[in-house]
């Protein structure tokens, strides 16, 4: 969806939570993201699930939280091989009710998802540039010439066309991706979001959360501003109050 057609947020009970703000668990085990996630209760609604705790339960905590607890789950998996590998997989994971996907955004990759999600609500995002990413990096990889800002809204409207559901990209770049053509009716997911005041760690294309909801982003993925914090219930109603 589109902010033009987003619900009207200020009306929202305070039994509701706001899923625009998605809490990534990036903490060493289920365990631990279970513990935060029931440290956190109610007001938040969304979690990303991603590689660092795939080998430390993550899916048996996506299925926990989803089933038990009735959250939204984000695997960000960020998937890459062939065609078929990708189909199989996405086929696969598709299976346990998720909600949004992550893969790289080559389009080969997007349409292999899209087929392995086909008939499933499982939504597939393609990643566009890491956020942890500058020109420097895309140089030693040997990636194409150009500024990042143009990079990204070409590879989004070529994940669009792919057709990926939404995209990954920096709060930097999701004003300019919101006003591709490509982009009516899809959604966009912005990691790389830091509350005034917080370190980046390892982010290099940041932004607060209400700079990024205001620039068009639908979720903002916040991880350690929230689970490093010393009162993760209190940095999470920070955010969730700063939103427009």
């Amino acid at each position: 969806m589109s902010n033009s057609t987003a619900p009207n947020h200020s009306a929202r009970s305070a039994q509701t939570p706001d899923d625009r703000l998605i809490v990534a668990l990036d903490v060493p085990t289920a365990l631990d993201g279970l513990k935060l996630a029931e440290q956190l209760g109610p007001q938040v609604g969304f979690y990303k699930i991603g590689l660092g705790m795939l080998t430390g339960g993550g899916l048996a905590l996506a299925n926990e939280l989803k089933s038990e607890h009735g959250k939204r789950i984000f695997l960000d998996m960020k998937l890459f091989d062939i065609g078929a590998t990708i189909e199989a997989a996405v086929r696969g994971l598709a299976a346990f009710d998720l909600d949004f996907l992550t893969v790289h955004g080559d389009p080969h990759v997007v349409r292999a998802a899209a087929e392995g999600a086909a008939d499933k609500p499982l939504k597939i995002l393609a990643v566009t540039i890491l956020t942890s990413l500058d020109r420097a990096d895309l140089d030693a990889g040997l990636i194409t010439a150009g500024d990042i800002p143009d990079l990204v809204c070409t590879r989004a409207a070529r994940a669009f066309e792919a057709g990926a559901d939404g995209i990954i990209a920096s709060p930097q770049e999701a004003a300019l991706i919101r006003t591709l053509p490509e982009a009516a009716g899809k959604l966009i997911v912005t990691p790389g979001v830091r509350p005034v005041g917080s370190a980046l760690g390892d982010q290099k294309r940041v932004a607060t959360p209400a700079q990024a909801i205001a620039d068009g982003a639908d979720h903002i993925v916040v991880g350690r501003p929230i689970w490093a914090a010393t009162d993760p219930t209190d940095a999470a109603a920070k955010i969730l109050s700063s939103l427009p």
